[in-house]
């Protein structure tokens, strides 16, 4: 499962002799082959206001019971990365000052340095996989830069999911990114894509992209047939991008999505933004020039995809 070996622990904690800890509901389900979905944590530290993160985080993880499924909110608390997390752990996630930003490559130092911090898509699916899950939700996973030419910008999230066999429902990529390059790049990088009921990629607060996707999924249980196609062939272990469109009604008025990012792109340029820093500044502009109705989109889409995967995991523990 996790690969941490037992020891005395206290109710509901689990295993405390290593860096990383299963919440013993999570390491029950796993061990019984029970359905359990992981859920990032970034989101709720760093992409949503207080006390509204709390509140979506909460209902993530019921929208997952509910499905069927067991939650596990991944994070990484005074060294500890943890596999699921308990009510005051997640309150504390969602109202501590100081919580950083972890992508897979932080993770050590964050562990050495016993510091406190939200997993990115890369550093939850690696401590998903870690733990034996299968099944992760987020909202939209990083990708290529725009002007990729220039500043050789990609995240950390492209290659991770090379590298790890976990099935990541999402929202596409955000779209203040390039996604033509980004769905190049998971090619490249042998990361399959399917299309939830669409044969158009996501686009992240947009319910399509214009960019097609070669392969079309209808149901949950054909989702789980993917994952047992990989399971039976072998071979090098990569993620599955579930790619499931926010509904038409809750997007974001495409229209009003393009000229925001117009001048969202146009502020970061003429205020030198770069790295790290680009994507949460122009998400930040979107959420602010949009009346807050690019974080309404981002909120719909997460909850979606917490019920697809939920569904997912039930079709695939059965």
């Amino acid at each position: 499962m996790s690969d941490v070996p037992d020891a005395p622990h206290a109710p509901g904690e689990g295993p405390q002799a290593g860096p990383l800890v299963v919440a013993d509901e999570v390491r029950e389900a796993l061990a019984r082959r029970r359905p359990v979905v992981a859920l990032e944590s970034t989101i709720v530290a760093h992409g949503l206001p207080r006390p509204r993160n709390l509140v979506v985080a909460e209902e993530l993880e019921a929208l997952v019971r509910d499905g069927g499924a067991v939650p596990a909110t991944i994070a990484v608390l005074d060294g500890v990365a943890r596999v699921g997390l308990d009510a005051a752990q997640l309150a504390r996630v969602a109202g501590e000052d100081g919580i950083r930003k972890l992508a897979h490559r932080d993770l050590a130092p964050a562990v050495a340095a016993g510091a406190s911090g939200a997993t990115t898509v890369s550093a939850t699916a690696f401590l998903a996989a870690r733990a034996g899950i299968r099944v992760f939700a987020t909202g939209g996973l990083g990708g290529v830069h725009r002007g990729w030419a220039q500043t050789q910008d990609e995240s950390a999230d492209l290659r991770l999911l090379a590298r790890v066999p976990v099935a990541v429902v999402c929202a596409g990529v955000k779209s203040v990114l390039d996604v033509p390059a980004t769905l190049e790049r998971l090619e490249t990088l042998g990361v399959g894509v399917v299309g939830f009921r669409t044969a158009e990629f996501p686009g992240f607060y947009l319910t399509g992209s214009g960019e097609p996707v070669g392969w079309t999924v209808r149901s949950a249980a054909e989702v789980a047939a993917v994952l047992r196609a990989q399971d039976a062939l072998g071979g090098p272990p990569s993620a599955l991008v579930v790619a499931n469109p926010v509904p038409p009604e809750q997007q974001l008025d495409p229209a009003v999505h393009d000229r925001v990012l117009t001048g969202a792109l146009e502020a970061c340029e003429r205020e030198g933004v770069t790295g790290q820093a680009v994507t949460p500044f122009l998400l930040d502009h979107l959420v602010r020039h949009t009346g807050g109705a690019s974080l309404e989109a981002n909120v719909a889409a997460v909850r979606g995809n917490a019920r697809l995967a939920a569904g997912i995991a039930v079709a695939y523990a059965s």
